[in-house]
């Protein structure tokens, strides 16, 4: 058996603690990505395959309905023009690129309606400018996997109770 030296694991990056939802978590995702009409979500893996697939524009719309977001909004998010997206027809399968982000996107949102105890309050929170996201509502900062990542740790530091 080896053990390695404090030296040695100086320089492994240790991922926070966050829970991102897993199989038990599902069925609220699940929804938010159109729920049975158009996906098939039983593991974690599916989710992994989803990403890679893509999925319809439908199933897109429906995820921003849900979750009160514009196509402007969407489109920012996304990194594609909100005309482009206008463009594609319902049953269109969206790129793998975007269909990641939107992934991305119910996971932060069922995320946040388990911290916050609903939707609503969670919808609120996210289109509200905080000091800790210097000014600016954490929807906003959604166009990069930092901030993604930043949005995630604060739902986490939320939860426990570690306010800035």
């Amino acid at each position: 058996m080896s053990y390695k030296t404090k030296k040695e694991t100086q320089n492994v990056l240790h991922e926070p603690m966050v829970a991102y939802g897993s199989v038990g978590t599902m069925p609220s995702f699940y929804n938010l990505l159109g729920g049975a009409k158009s996906l098939t979500l039983n593991s974690d893996f599916d989710i992994i395959n989803l990403a890679r697939q893509g999925f319809p524009k439908s199933a897109l719309l429906s995820l921003a309905k849900k979750i009160s977001l514009t196509l402007q909004e969407l489109a920012v998010i996304l990194h594609i023009s909100e005309r482009t997206l206008q463009r594609y027809e319902d049953d269109a399968i969206i790129k793998t690129e975007y269909a990641e982000k939107a992934v991305e996107l119910a996971r932060l949102y069922t995320r946040g309606q388990e911290v916050f105890g609903s939707m609503d309050k969670f919808k609120t929170w996210i289109k509200t400018p905080s000091l800790i996201f210097k000014g600016e509502a954490p929807v906003t900062i959604l166009d990069t996997s930092a901030g993604f990542d930043m949005v995630f740790k604060e739902l986490g530091r939320i939860e426990h109770g570690i306010f800035a």
